[in-house]
């Protein structure tokens, strides 16, 4: 026998291997998205307005004539509130658990509901310190996929998630490629903007691991027209989708869950561009920004940058010197 065969080429597969690390992923794709179902997941800080700007959104595609069906992905299972008028929606996690316990299977009709047009549905997760809520979002998911999830005919699929939770279950549609781009909400604040980079950063790492999830843009809630979030969007290379403007009466009918998407109403237009920005932006490879560089859309007064960091001394912390403690390492004499 010829022991060549059954000896490894370790320095071989090594090569191989450096070869493969240093190669560039193909570009992501940056023509008409021609798959038949449009799954987008739609990212951001808690509070920014993600469910009231996918509610309008996706009622609006509805009376466009648009299929879509909205998925709540946060634990506060709050995204199809607006849609529903404040109504509470059945959690596919609560829902299944109780049926389980009844020895029953999940149907379509206990966790999907509809209103004009607009299909819609909420993960849900668990409470404060009893379980994982990325651990959630993949059940419900897995759920999702036993109802037949991927032989639903829509136009439109739009992922309601958390952008300021860092856990693997709510970074999946990036990771396994669920979907085919990413779109973060924001506002012209430090805080909404560093998630909107976060989310930036899990795309581009993903990409650099052979995923194909782009970003498709940026929609700026509550603009107040300072123009950090615009700045932000054209620094990361990512168009603004719409700027929904910090207007007293959106606030108070957000607030009272009435929709505003409406054609032919006051806001109408402004989501009727939306809806078309969306359906039409191509994903694109974003450019993730430095802390520094975030520091750097807004004014010094703001986000204090002139400040120096000064080291702690030990007498900081104790409130004395330093003490030399002999060390417990045995050193051996040099042979």
């Amino acid at each position: 026998m010829n022991s060549d065969l059954n000896t490894p080429q370790p320095i071989k597969f090594v090569e191989l291997l450096r070869n493969e690390a240093s190669t560039e992923p193909p570009p992501v794709h940056t023509g008409e998205v021609t798959k038949e179902t449009q799954i987008i997941a739609i990212y951001g800080k808690g509070g920014i307005g993600k469910s009231f700007t996918l509610a309008n959104l996706s009622y609006m595609m509805a009376q466009q004539g648009k299929k879509v069906l909205l998925i709540g992905c946060d634990p506060k299972s709050d995204t199809t509130s607006l849609l529903f008028g404040g109504k509470a929606c059945p959690t596919i996690i609560e829902t299944s658990s109780r049926l389980k316990l009844a020895g029953q299977a999940v149907s379509i009709g206990d966790v999907c509901f509809k209103r004009d047009g607009v299909f819609a549905m909420e993960l849900g997760g668990p409470e404060v310190g009893r379980g994982c809520g990325g651990r959630g979002i993949i059940h419900g998911f897995e759920t999702l996929e036993k109802l037949g999830f991927h032989d639903w005919g829509f136009d439109y699929v739009l992922l309601d998630f958390l952008g300021d939770v860092v856990c693997g279950g709510f970074g999946l549609p990036i990771a396994r490629d669920m979907c085919q781009k990413v779109i973060v909400v924001a506002s012209n604040d430090l805080q909404s903007l560093y998630v909107a980079n976060n989310v930036c950063s899990a795309v581009e790492y993903f990409r650099k691991l052979g995923g194909n999830v782009g970003v498709a843009g940026m929609v700026i809630n509550k603009d107040d027209g300072t123009g950090e979030a615009e700045a932000f969007a054209a620094n990361a290379g990512i168009p603004v989708l719409a700027a929904i403007p910090a207007h007293e009466d959106i606030r108070r009918k957000s607030a009272s869950y009435e929709i505003i998407g409406i054609p032919g109403g006051q806001w109408g237009n402004l989501f009727e561009d939306l809806a078309s920005n969306v359906a039409s932006a191509p994903p694109v490879r974003p450019k993730p920004q430095t802390q520094d560089e975030l520091l750097g859309l807004f004014s010094a007064d703001t986000v204090g940058r002139n400040v120096v960091l000064e080291p702690a001394t030990t007498f900081d912390m104790m409130g004395r010197d330093d003490l030399v403690k002999p060390t417990l390492e045995v050193v051996y004499d040099e042979v």
